[in-house]
């Protein structure tokens, strides 16, 4: 079987078939967009916390959680692609993989555009180039429209409770921010614990479904925390799923009431 090389987003290279037959996803949001390829066949294994789409987290092989894989486990399915991702994963785990022979595909979002990338390369490694490339174009151009939505307003993005930990600046959150026209209050770079940032008084506060899962149960406490802004509980998977979501997100992001 022909083979081709490819350079993964952190510079590692892997060799991998033409049109690849069993795979096996590490990471939620890209195993989303495995299936909006329609690899419903080539997939055979998938992480526990992959819930999208529910026909698959039913039937597919479970092979452990994102930072807990089961390596003998995904050995057993002798997989000719792996997908996975710099901060989803563990170093670890993907060590033992390489150590093995695997070849392992690994991304490293932490902007729009390197979701856009990540999605047209998985798409030339898996055989969907076309469909990837018009898949990217429409979310590019979809989400040109709504550049406007957040008006120039700062908002500080809080994905932990107890500690409380915001999104700082170079993540794919960030960037999803900053697209729809917000202002990202934390001028930190990466997860933030809240006590280290200066005294700040954005506009809005939004309390992410995940991975922490806020509820109305906590916006009391981030209202007396930040009495001039407006507190909004947001849906986690539009902001932080790169890949085929990113399309979902746009309806999401119009309907945003902010």
């Amino acid at each position: 079987m022909e083979r081709r090389i490819f350079v993964d987003q952190m510079g590692r290279s892997i060799e991998v078939p033409n049109s690849p037959e069993r795979i096996v996803s590490l990471v939620p949001s890209q195993t989303e967009l495995l299936h909006y390829f329609g690899l419903e066949n080539e997939v055979v294994g998938i992480t526990k916390f992959c819930i999208h789409p529910d026909s698959w987290f039913k039937s597919k092989t479970r092979i452990g959680g994102t930072k807990q894989l089961k390596i003998d486990e995904i050995i057993d399915l002798k997989p000719d692609f792996i997908i996975g991702n710099k901060e989803e994963n563990t170093k670890e785990d993907v060590d033992k993989l390489d150590q093995r022979g695997l070849p392992v595909w690994m991304s490293d979002i932490n902007s729009f555009d390197e979701a856009i990338k990540m999605i047209e390369q998985v798409g030339l490694i898996c055989g969907k180039e076309s469909e990837s490339l018009k898949l990217t174009s429409e979310i590019t151009q979809r989400f040109n429209e709504i550049s406007t939505i957040g008006k120039g307003r700062s908002v500080l993005y809080f994905i932990w409770d107890e500690p409380s930990f915001v999104v700082g600046k170079n993540t794919f959150i960030n960037s999803m921010i900053e697209k729809i026209g917000f202002v990202n209050a934390c001028d930190l770079i990466r997860y933030p614990n809240l006590n280290d940032l200066p005294n700040t008084n954005p506009d809005l506060i939004f309390l992410s479904s995940e991975p922490y899962p806020f509820t109305n149960q906590h916006i009391e406490k981030y209202q007396n925390l930040f009495p001039n802004s407006n507190i909004i509980l947001v849906d986690g998977e539009m902001f932080s799923w790169y890949g085929s979501r990113m399309l979902e997100a746009v309806s999401y992001f119009k309907n945003l009431k902010n």
